[in-house]
């Protein structure tokens, strides 16, 4: 989070909102940074000196993407937040066109590693469950063991819910989400 929040003060919004509009126009395997530069108005060097590669580039702007849509867990129940940012990823179109058109990208970060992302999400999980115990709402417990059952919950409705469509509603996939983490989280 924090090199995103360096790489806003630098003004590479701009360049992340063009590598957004070219991940969206074909996919990530085939945007270049040139591409991207183009786009934004920039010269290619201005790119390069900041992110070496088009996957750290495409990192950063998962991460920007990602933690605008779990702002909700500032200001909302930790199950709300959750099953609302669930909801909202599956449907938003930076995920949807990662998953359909390059879904190998996200391997490493659902095999072998943690990426910014999901820093970033365990962050605003655990400040959310903090909150919650704060308020008798979240039962006791170490808020990042919690957080992070929560994350890898919510990931896996998430990524693997598509499968269990058909007899099931998205609605009803929701429904269970929101039992399960209820059941985990309440006191």
């Amino acid at each position: 989070m924090t090199s995103i929040r360096h790489n806003a003060t630098m003004g590479s919004d701009a360049v992340l909102d063009a590598a957004r509009e070219m991940v969206l126009a074909v996919g990530v395997r085939r945007t270049t940074l040139t591409d991207v530069a183009r786009r934004a108005g920039l010269s290619r060097m201005t790119i390069y000196r900041r992110w070496p590669d088009v996957r750290g580039l495409v990192a950063d702007l998962m991460t920007r993407e990602w933690v605008l849509v779990a702002s909700r867990f500032a200001t909302e129940d930790p199950v709300t937040a959750a099953v609302g940012v669930v909801r909202e990823l599956r449907d938003h179109p930076l995920w949807r066109k990662i998953v359909e058109v390059d879904p190998e990208l996200l391997l490493p970060y659902l095999l072998r590693r943690r990426g910014s992302s999901h820093e970033a999400m365990l962050a605003l999980v655990g400040s959310a469950i903090a909150r919650g115990q704060e308020l008798g709402t979240v039962r006791p417990g170490d808020p990042g063991a919690l957080a992070g059952a929560v994350v890898l919950t919510a990931q896996s409705f998430l990524l693997s819910g598509p499968t269990m469509l058909g007899p099931l509603t998205q609605e009803a996939l929701d429904a269970e989400l929101t039992t399960l983490l209820e059941r985990y989280l309440r006191p």
